[in-house]
C-alpha cells in the first residue's frame, strides 16, 4: 500500500468509495433511511475537491485502486476517514491517521460515527459528547471525540 497526497483526479473515485463504505460498513449501526441521508450518491465534486485541496489529504492506494482516504484541516479537525469495504481491518485507517496526526501539534478533533467510535477510542481519542446531526431531515447519532497530543 502506498500513502500519497491527494490529486484532483482522485475525487470521483473517493466519492464512490465514500458511498460504498457508508452503505456497507455503516449499515450495521444505522438504518437504511439514515444511510441514504448520509450518502446520497450525489456528491458536489467541485466542493469536495476544494475541501481536499485546502486540507491535508492522504490517499491510500493498492494496485492502482484508492483503498482509503482521510483529510484534516490546519486546526486539527479530522474531517473524513474512509476505507474501502474490501480492505477493512488491514491497518489502512491507522496508517492514514498516523500520517495526519503526526503533522498537527496539539489537540485533534473528529466527529466519529457509531461504527468508527471504537477505532478512535483504541487510538486514544475520548468522547467529548454524543450528538444528533441532521442530514436531509434525518437525524444521525455521532460523537465529538478528541485526542491530546
Amino acid at each position: 500500500m502506498e500513502l500519497r497526497a491527494y490529486q484532483p483526479s482522485d475525487c470521483g473515485e473517493m466519492a464512490a468509495l465514500f458511498y460504498e463504505t457508508v452503505h456497507t460498513i455503516n449499515a450495521a449501526d444505522y438504518t437504511t433511511e439514515q444511510l441514504r441521508a448520509w450518502a446520497t450518491g450525489e456528491v458536489d465534486l467541485a466542493a469536495w475537491d476544494r475541501s481536499f485541496q485546502e486540507h491535508d489529504t492522504v490517499v491510500a492506494v493498492e494496485d492502482g485502486i484508492i483503498v482509503g482516504f482521510g483529510d484534516m484541516d490546519a486546526s486539527g479537525y479530522l474531517d473524513r476517514l474512509y476505507v474501502h469495504r474490501a480492505y477493512q481491518g488491514q491497518g489502512i485507517a491507522s496508517a492514514i491517521c498516523d500520517r495526519l496526526e503526526g503533522r498537527i501539534p496539539g489537540k485533534i478533533v473528529t466527529h466519529a460515527s457509531l461504527t468508527a467510535r471504537p477505532f478512535f477510542e483504541k487510538r486514544g481519542y475520548r468522547v467529548v459528547r454524543e450528538q444528533q446531526v441532521e442530514r436531509r431531515g434525518v437525524k444521525l447519532t455521532n460523537f465529538v471525540m478528541e485526542k491530546e497530543r
